[in-house]
């Protein structure tokens, strides 16, 4: 698929402007990584706290990683998505609630929390437009919107799987859970909208090119 960068192809656009699953940057691999981007405060606390069972370590870096990069995106006058603020706002808010109580439970329940509250960011309608190549939003427009409330969908079920594991599950069972699912359900989910995405616009621009070719 051709870079952000690149004028938004019309659906008769040659085949040729996708590149061959071989190619270095797969837009969906790029998808990824901006949601990561965008949510890295959280991701941050959540990995951290995973590995560290570390209040103090995981919040505080979180905390200073999320501002280190708004005030990175100001300075260099790049637009910050409503996700970023939400995903710094609730760490600050709930790491700090943490840090004050020590309360593991609680610890172990915010990630629902989170999710929860970037599920319904998500059901914004066409928030993953930002995310995705201008080759895709011609051709098929209507699966990124699809997409966009499957991704509100797996927020909320990680956020619900989430509770249930913290409230019947011990503390190591918990942390392998969110350190593992949220992580790996994403990345199932990148891959499978990669294909479907891809195979759709492909076969679209074909056909596309076949009306477009006179009878002989």
């Amino acid at each position: 698929m051709s870079d952000r960068t690149a004028s938004p192809a019309s659906p008769a656009s040659s085949a040729a402007d996708i590149p061959p699953a071989s190619a270095t940057r797969h837009p969906l691999l790029r998808v990824g990584k901006e949601m990561a981007s965008d949510l890295l405060s959280t991701l941050v606390f959540v990995v951290l706290f995973a590995v560290t069972q570390s209040v103090t370590v995981s919040v505080s870096l979180a905390i200073a990683i999320g501002a280190v990069r708004i005030i990175y995106q100001r300075r260099r006058g790049i637009r910050i998505d409503a996700m970023q603020w939400l995903s710094l706002f609730l760490v600050i808010v709930f790491g700090g609630a943490a840090l004050i109580t020590q309360n593991p439970l609680f610890i172990m329940l915010k990630p629902t929390l989170i999710y929860t509250a970037i599920g319904v960011v998500m059901l914004r309608r066409g928030w993953m437009n930002r995310y995705v190549p201008p080759i895709v939003q011609t051709n098929a427009g209507e699966l990124t919107i699809l997409f966009g409330y499957l991704w509100a969908a797996l927020m909320f079920a990680t956020g619900a799987t989430n509770l249930v594991v913290a409230l019947n599950a011990s503390h190591a069972t918990w942390a392998w859970f969110i350190g593992v699912f949220p992580l790996a359900s994403k990345l199932a989910l990148v891959l499978v909208q990669y294909n479907v995405t891809g195979g759709i616009v492909r076969r679209r621009i074909r056909a596309a090119k076949l009306v477009a070719v006179p009878a002989v």
